[in-house]
């Protein structure tokens, strides 16, 4: 998780929203780390999460990620949750609860629908509040900014 919060807090520092994502298979070896990179790349879609099983896939050479763990700073989106019932992630472990946004243990809970195809095991709360306090310093210095703007 620390690797995650280091890539967490260089996403912040470049305008992104602060949250990495690193996955480890099933004998710990890193396979991907990866941050938020909606900003930069444009992409609505360019979560540390969904970045991280992409490179990770890559970098086994398979498109199931069975055995590995992955660790990301804040509660995955729906989007992501869905990513990983495809990916066939074993573990998710994350930091910060998003009871706006989450698709875990908030809205759709995803593992939890009766048709999912997969379940990973999940972890949540690993160093909650130091990924929360990343994600409202970053907002609040957004709503600052913007304010700031205004004439």
């Amino acid at each position: 998780m620390e690797l995650a919060l280091t890539l967490a807090r260089e996403a912040g520092a470049s305008g992104e929203v602060p949250v990495g994502a690193v996955i480890l298979d099933a004998e710990g070896r890193l396979c991907a780390a990866q941050a938020n990179q909606v900003e930069s790349d444009s992409d609505p879609s360019a979560h540390a999460e969904l970045r991280a099983m992409r490179a990770a896939a890559r970098h086994c050479g398979t498109k199931y990620l069975s055995g590995c763990t992955l660790y990301v700073t804040l509660e995955p989106c729906p989007m992501c949750a869905a990513s990983m019932v495809h990916f066939k992630l074993s573990r998710l472990i994350f930091g910060a609860y998003d009871p706006k946004g989450g698709g875990v243990e908030h809205g759709p809970r995803i593992f939890e629908q009766k048709k999912c195809l997969h379940r990973p095991d999940v972890i949540g709360g690993i160093r909650a509040e130091e990924s929360a306090a990343l994600l409202r310093g970053f907002f609040s210095r957004l709503r600052a900014e913007k304010g700031a703007e205004k004439p």
